[in-house]
């Protein structure tokens, strides 16, 4: 039941290029930056990421980005990346855009069993294109499939050795229903503590949906567009 692993190095030992990962976060909150930068010095290639965001030009999965290891991106907005931008336009990487509740509920449906579901959102549109259409007391709906990955990568807040997770705040986002949707999923935490330290009642994540976890260090949590007040 002890999930700990040394670090991200450790935890990726089995990442092999071609591989569908999971990536938590949203924007740049509650990323998991450690796993990022492991796999970039890993130099895995091939890879197929699906993750509300693609980073920006130099943190985050853009980092992934700027190194090529990244063949496809299964996202939501990806607008604050220029890199991604210039590789798909050069057809240097494939871009699969999703509604971002369908992003959300497809990866929900992934770690349910759910292989399917309709829903109207999205008809009429590209999004539509090729895919099944069948109609609902007078409404068009349009057919997604589920996701899963063979892995996640998971960010939390604080963690124990059997891999129950508690996220903060905003960071709570993608992370939780990825957790349900790999065959693998490996958790970074800021707080790795002892059994019995988190209660029961608050904890997000069951460790029974984690397979590794470790301590994540240096994290940087930057701000992806600051907004303030002009003074006066």
């Amino acid at each position: 039941m002890d999930k700990r692993v040394a670090n991200a190095d450790a935890a990726i030992a089995k990442l092999r290029d071609g591989a569908t990962i999971l990536m938590g976060g949203f924007g740049l909150c509650g990323i998991p930056e450690n796993l990022i930068a492991a796999v970039r010095r890993k130099g895995t290639k091939s890879l197929t990421v699906i993750s509300n965001n693609a980073g920006v030009d130099d943190f985050g999965i853009g980092l992934l980005l700027q190194t090529r290891q990244v063949k496809k991106m299964i996202s939501t907005y990806v607008g604050e990346n220029k890199l991604f931008e210039q590789l798909v336009l050069k057809g240097e990487l494939e871009v699969e855009l999703n509604p971002q509740g369908t992003l959300a509920e497809r990866i929900r449906a992934g770690g349910a069993g759910i292989p399917a579901f309709f829903t109207p959102t999205g008809y009429g549109t590209m999004v539509a294109e090729k895919k099944e259409i069948r109609e609902f007391d007078g409404r068009k709906y349009v057919l997604e499939r589920g996701l899963r990955g063979d892995f996640a990568f998971i960010k939390a807040w604080r963690g124990d050795r059997w891999g129950n997770l508690i996220y903060r705040k905003t960071a709570r986002n993608f992370n939780p229903v990825m957790a349900t949707a790999a065959d693998c999923v490996i958790a970074e935490v800021e707080e790795l503590v002892e059994l019995g330290e988190l209660d029961p009642n608050s904890i997000h994540t069951p460790g029974i949906f984690v397979d590794a976890i470790f301590s994540g260090e240096h994290y940087e949590k930057r701000i992806e567009r600051r907004t303030v007040r002009k003074r006066t």
